[in-house]
């Protein structure tokens, strides 16, 4: 992992301002969301300061900038835990946290906060030889055999496949073994961030433990490199579907040509274009934030340059625990001035209102 300016790519660290210095220094000393990345996703970045793959990995001073919506947690999950690392928000599916490490930390990231009071991991410690020592999974794994309605389980984080595998396979045995032919959806980054993950023991590992999916979490063509194609393609040959997530974000990918090639270049590998994501409000993400009323017409956009399997579900997580919602032209019921700004008027499906920032 890269943690350091000199650490990167020459013509990058050399694009480094004075500014950008002084914030990563400023986000180490304070304990923020660190600046991480792998040596494969920084080499796919140009040192220009608006390069799509940069500006995912590089702190930008701009996420000090105070925002009234913010959230430490924007998806309200803490309103919905049932278990230690277990969230139980949906009737039919829950969401385990197995991991509070990635391979690289997205700028854009919604759980921040629970990345940030990690533990930190030794020096030297390599990125694949973590523990699930910090998840006590004995509270999951009683509350998964009382509650039968439950039929998938997301295991996220973090990025789960920073456990090594015999981590995960554990993991895996454990949850199958109180409930056989439970759903795994694994949620992850790695084919893009560390495509080198994807050796034959790890796709045989999430090969055996069919059904198992992948959610990958895809922003941009240019992340589609060779390396992590040749990754993604043996998980689809291999039988693993993958389901890709997309995050909208101003000035990398809100454009809808460039989200047609991205989607119609995922299904053309075998792969299920499955959420493009209207962004959370976690702190220090509101340069990343598309106006709502922007997304929606940019979707409307999207839906006529690809359709059918190639078109994503453009979703938002009502902020603070209102549950996911389908955004269309009717989404917007309203607008409020609240006490943090003004708002856009939003329906949860039992009808209760949520409100989301107009810019």
């Amino acid at each position: 992992m890269i943690t350091t300016i000199d650490g990167l790519p020459p013509a990058l660290a050399a694009s480094v301002s004075p500014e950008e210095h002084a914030y990563v220094a400023d986000i180490q000393r304070r304990g923020m969301l660190p600046f991480a990345v792998t040596p494969h996703f920084a080499s796919l970045a140009r040192p220009e300061k608006n390069d799509p793959i940069r500006r995912q990995f590089f702190p930008d001073p701009r996420e000090a900038a105070f925002d009234p919506f913010a959230l430490d947690d924007p998806l309200g999950e803490n309103c919905y835990r049932a278990a230690p690392h277990l969230i139980h928000q949906y009737r039919n599916r829950a969401l385990l946290l197995a991991a509070r490490t990635c391979a690289g930390y997205c700028r854009h990231c919604f759980r921040r906060v629970w990345l940030t009071n990690a533990e930190p991991r030794p020096e030297g410690l390599s990125l694949f030889n973590q523990t699930v020592h910090e998840v006590n999974l004995q509270g999951p794994l009683d509350y998964l055999a009382e509650h039968g309605e439950i039929q998938e389980v997301l295991i996220s984080g973090g990025d789960p496949l920073t456990l090594d595998n015999a981590c995960l396979d554990s993991l895996f045995r454990g949850l199958r073994q109180v409930r056989p032919g439970i759903v795994l959806r694994v949620c992850t980054r790695m084919p893009i961030t560390e495509p080198e993950r994807f050796d034959s023991e790890t796709i045989a590992l999430l090969a055996c433990f069919y059904p198992l999916k992948l959610a990958v979490h895809i922003n941009h063509p240019q992340e589609l490199s060779d390396p992590s194609r040749t990754a993604l393609a043996v998980c689809v040959q291999a039988g693993i579907p993958v389901y890709v997530q997309t995050v909208l974000l101003r000035g990398i990918n809100d454009d809808p040509r460039l989200l047609a090639d991205l989607f119609g270049e995922c299904l053309d590998m075998g792969m299920f274009p499955y959420y493009l994501f209207q962004m959370d409000l976690a702190r220090g993400t509101a340069h990343f934030r598309v106006p709502l009323k922007e997304g929606i017409a940019l979707y409307r956009e999207l839906g006529a340059l690809i359709s059918g399997p190639g078109l994503p579900v453009y979703a938002l997580d009502l902020p603070g625990g209102g549950g996911k919602i389908r955004l269309h032209e009717k989404s917007i019921t309203g607008e409020a001035h609240t006490a943090r700004g003004a708002a856009y008027s939003l329906q949860d499906t039992g009808g209760r209102e949520w409100y989301y920032p107009v810019n």
